[in-house]
């Protein structure tokens, strides 16, 4: 089948210039590259033609020919051919993209990540907290010391990548390496395991850590200690923790602010009075004005939360719920009846508004 042409695989015109062509191959590259679509050999022709043709066209000698010839330009029968031109496309994608897509040739390799699962309470999320915790992390066995053989024996050498740990081949037009297969990437061959990490050279062990929770963290938040994770020669991996925020009894959170309901009396809604409001910071005094209404909501300026990443705090959101009695004396319903008559229906505005609506709804 014959090769598509150099530029039109990249998608560029003739005259692209070279920052064109290179932001061109980068796409692409991201795109197609087999450790974004594993077991995917269409992507995998796409990432090998895209290389090829970046390859050619990044080098002005190269392209020269090529804008002359065609790709008869780099065939054994035409007049550029040079053999193994096209073997160093992983420097090339170490240059575009650092040590992510360079083939595996100097890909840094570090320990696994961890995770941790903690559970904190409203008030700790909200004002942050100091909390240690018990990580079970690999650690070198005591022991084989981390060696991974029983005490006494040898340690050979892998002959299949000489003690590299990875064995190189080439994938099309670049090469790149994977571990070693026969040593699992250790770079060595262990005759007479350890018998108590049976070969690993490590086992999992509890270790306490300390861990600042800051403010205003939220239900669901993952924090990330860098170099907590699983060691190893080449860096550590991370440890990520998974916050559970429990519920409160009384507080409820939206955003920055705490929400909360206080029932209140009817004779305290009527006449007005002093309640003790529960807050973050401890109790405080608020008042209720006379005449307020059930469903009044109140704000507590800066007696929220902290902004989480950021700068003040939010406030206290305090809605008032009146309640009614539900069982009174005979005594009371008398009094209470006779207050009705003495207020009357002016003293009822919206309930006076909302039958004037009504007895014109059903007149209309």
């Amino acid at each position: 089948m014959s090769k598509r042409d150099y530029y039109v695989i990249l998608e560029v015109s003739r005259a692209a210039s070279g920052d064109e062509i290179k932001q061109a191959y980068r796409t692409l590259a991201m795109r197609y590259h087999p450790d974004r679509n594993p077991g995917d050999p269409v992507a995998e022709d796409s990432f090998k033609e895209a290389s090829e043709a970046y390859a050619v066209l990044s080098d002005p000698d190269k392209r020269s020919q090529y804008d002359r010839y065609g790709h008869a330009a780099f065939d054994s029968s035409g007049p550029g051919f040079e053999p193994g031109d096209f073997g160093a496309v992983s420097d090339i994608l170490e240059g575009l993209f650092g040590e992510v897509f360079s083939g595996g040739r100097r890909r840094r390799r570090s320990g696994r990540d961890l995770t941790y699962d903690l559970e904190i309470s409203f008030a700790e999320a909200a004002l942050g907290v100091d909390t240690t915790i018990e990580v079970n992390r690999p650690a070198d066995c005591t022991v084989c010391d981390g060696a991974g053989a029983k005490p006494g024996t040898p340690i050979h050498v892998c002959n299949v990548c000489q003690g590299r740990g990875q064995v190189k081949y080439q994938r099309g037009l670049f090469a790149a390496a994977r571990p070693c297969h026969a040593c699992r990437g250790t770079g060595k061959k262990i005759p007479t395991p350890c018998d108590a990490c049976k070969g690993t050279g490590s086992k999992m062990r509890p270790e306490s850590m300390s861990v600042k929770i800051p403010a205003g963290v939220q239900d669901g938040a993952v924090r990330t200690v860098r170099g907590a994770g699983e060691a190893s020669p080449s860096g550590n991996g991370d440890l990520h923790i998974n916050i559970k925020v429990t519920d409160h009894a009384l507080f409820r959170r939206e955003g920055a602010d705490i929400l909360i309901s206080i029932p209140i009396s009817f004779p305290q809604a009527v006449l007005g009075a002093s309640i003790d409001v529960p807050t973050l910071d401890g109790r405080v005094v608020m008042k209720v004005p006379p005449g307020t209404q059930s469903g009044k909501v109140f704000r507590l300026r800066g007696k929220g939360i902290p902004v989480y990443g950021g700068y003040g705090k939010g406030d206290q959101l305090v809605t008032v719920v009146v309640e009614v009695p539900q069982q009174i004396t005979r005594k009371q319903r008398k009094l209470i009846t006779d207050l009705a008559q003495e207020i009357g229906d002016e003293a009822h505005p919206q309930q006076a508004s909302f039958l004037r609506k009504l007895r014109g709804l059903f007149e209309g």
